[in-house]
């Protein structure tokens, strides 16, 4: 079920080169029925072997000019090769005739290898993000901490905010991600503006009642906030950041949102 609001296009289209034969290619879902008892494999964990420098080479030409492979790595599963950009993740054979797009599973755990390889690629350093260009609201003690992109013209977020706002003992800083609307950034603003940010926003994701005018002289985090979205690939809102860094998108339920927040801390202890 859709629980965030898209705009940001994600997919590896803009990797590929204009003109491919259709044969080098396969875009679509990979689902392997496979069971492999081991977890995934860290592309950064070893050096790269002699067979992966060389599917690395035959795959590079499928990419068009500027696209730069940050791994490839051979799998556990079917002698598949895993091929990274960024936090991005295909595979391919060890001939790279073929790129598939898409996710492997263990037939007999149900565990989404890639979706966890991903997860693990697309973890940021909390205390790298930029707090002081965020909305702060706290509640009870404020000892959890959590930071979610939110768009004002998300219904999605709008849902999320009711759940945000029953927890407690809790610190939740608001990045307004302008992305749905040409009238999203005049929104951001005009609520930044206010006198009491976090009221403006409660005002306008709650009840509907929109911030007054801000003054044209008053400036906001607007693009620095849409940059840093940009750069950490947020494509839909809301979406969470954990202090452990992990992400989830979409508005997660109260149960799955407090299981995640305990698990995001019992790590960072860990640690």
């Amino acid at each position: 079920m859709k629980s965030s609001c898209d705009s940001v296009d994600v997919s590896f289209v803009p990797y590929m080169k204009e003109k491919i034969k259709m044969n080098k290619t396969i875009q679509g879902l990979l689902v392997m029925a496979l069971a492999v008892g081991s977890s995934i494999l860290s592309a950064s964990a070893f050096a790269e072997t002699p067979q992966e420098a060389t599917v690395r080479k035959l795959v590079q030409t499928t990419f068009r000019e500027g696209v730069k492979i940050d791994s490839v790595t051979k799998t556990p599963y079917s002698g598949l090769y895993e091929v990274r950009i960024g936090s991005d993740v295909m595979y391919t054979d060890e001939k790279a005739q073929y790129l598939f797009t898409g996710d492997v599973i263990d037939a007999k755990t149900g565990t989404n290898y890639t979706k966890a390889r991903i997860d693990d690629l697309s973890k940021v350093k909390f205390s790298d993000l930029p707090l002081e260009s965020a909305l702060k609201m706290v509640k009870g003690d404020g000892k959890r901490v959590i930071a979610v992109f939110e768009d004002p013209n998300c219904g999605y977020c709008k849902q999320f905010r009711k759940t945000l706002n029953s927890l407690d003992n809790i610190t939740v800083y608001t990045f307004m991600y302008n992305i749905l609307a040409d009238d999203s950034k005049v929104k951001s603003k005009n609520i930044w503006c206010s006198a009491d940010r976090n009221k403006a926003w409660d005002d306008w994701m709650l009840n509907g009642k929109a911030a007054p005018e801000a003054p044209a002289n008053c400036n906001t985090p607007n693009d620095k906030i849409f940059a840093l979205g940009q750069k950490m690939r947020v494509s839909g809102t809301p979406s969470v950041i954990f202090s452990d860094g992990s992400r989830a998108p979409g508005a997660l339920d109260i149960k799955v949102l407090e299981s995640r927040i305990a698990a995001a801390a019992s790590g960072n202890k860990a640690n």
